[in-house]
C-alpha cells in the first residue's frame, strides 16, 4: 500500500517526504484555503518537492466548468491527478478527462455502487472518506474492503485510496482490507513513528554505548571518551592503557 499525505501545507509535505515514504499528496479546497496560499502555487510547489501523483481538486459544480478546470488544472504539472466530486457532472467530467490521458481522482464516495460507477467512468483512483462513514455509525474500513473486492471481481484498474484516515490503526485496518493508497494526514504520520519500546530501545542502547566509552550512564555518547580497556588519551593528552595513566 502507498501512502499519500493529506495536506496542503508545504512544511508538513516537506517533513513527510524527507522521512522517503511518500508517493504523492492529496488536496481540497479546505486544505488549500485553511494554507492561506494560491492555489496553483501550492500545487506547483508540491509537485516540486514530491512528485508522484497530486490530486488537484476543481471547485467548479456543472460537468463544462469541471473539464474546463481539470484540464486547466492537469496543465500546471504531469503529476498532477484531477480530483471530482463523486456527481453525475463529476462523472461526465472523469469520462472527458480520462478520455484526454488526464488522470483523475473521484472523491466524497460513500458505497460501493458510486465506486462501481466511478470506475465505469474511468477514474484513476476512487477515494471512500473511511473516517466520515464511521462517524454516521457504519463501518468506512469495511466498505473499504467491499470496493476492493468488487473490483477485484469485475477486473476493475480503478485504484482504491483510503481517504478521511483518522488515527494509525485505520492505516492498518486499511492495508488488511487491501487499500491501493492510504492517504494520510501529517498528525497520524507522527502518531505512526512513535511508539514507547522504540524509544525505550534507543536510549538503552544510548546508555550501553555510553559505558563501553568509558562515561556513565548520564553521559552524552558523543562527550564520551575512550574506552579504557583499549587505550587512548586523557583528557590532557597523555596516553593511558588499561583505564591508567603511563
Amino acid at each position: 500500500m502507498q501512502f499519500f499525505i493529506d495536506t496542503a501545507i508545504i512544511d508538513e509535505v516537506r517533513e513527510i517526504n524527507s522521512w522517503g515514504v511518500l508517493s504523492g499528496v492529496t488536496t481540497n479546497p479546505s486544505l488549500v484555503a485553511s494554507s492561506g496560499r494560491d492555489f496553483k502555487e501550492v500545487i506547483q510547489e508540491i509537485a516540486q518537492l514530491v512528485g508522484g501523483a497530486i490530486s488537484a481538486e476543481v471547485t467548479a459544480l456543472d460537468a463544462p466548468g469541471m473539464i474546463k478546470e481539470g484540464r486547466e488544472v492537469a496543465g500546471w504539472s504531469n503529476h498532477v491527478v484531477v480530483k471530482l466530486p463523486l456527481t453525475p457532472a463529476g462523472l461526465q467530467a472523469c469520462k472527458v478527462l480520462t478520455g484526454e490521458g488526464i488522470k483523475t481522482n473521484i472523491t466524497l464516495c460513500f458505497s460501493v455502487p458510486q465506486a462501481l460507477l466511478a470506475a465505469q467512468a474511468g477514474a484513476t483512483y476512487i477515494s471512500p472518506f473511511a473516517g466520515r462513514v464511521d462517524d454516521i455509525g457504519w463501518d468506512g474500513i469495511e466498505l473499504v474492503r467491499q470496493i476492493k473486492e468488487a473490483y477485484v471481481l469485475g477486473d476493475l484498474q480503478t485504484k482504491v485510496l483510503a481517504a478521511s484516515i483518522r488515527h494509525p490503526q485505520h492505516v492498518v485496518q486499511a492495508a488488511l482490507a487491501g487499500a491501493d493508497v492510504a492517504t494520510v494526514p501529517y498528525k497520524v504520520f507522527t502518531q505512526m513513528i512513535k511508539h514507547p519500546l522504540t524509544q525505550a530501545g534507543l536510549d538503552a542502547f544510548l546508555k550501553d554505548w555510553a559505558k563501553r566509552a568509558g562515561a556513565s550512564p548520564e553521559t552524552p555518547s558523543s562527550e564520551a571518551g575512550t574506552n579504557p580497556q583499549q587505550g587512548g588519551v586523557t583528557a590532557q593528552g597523555e596516553p593511558v592503557q588499561g583505564g591508567q595513566k603511563k
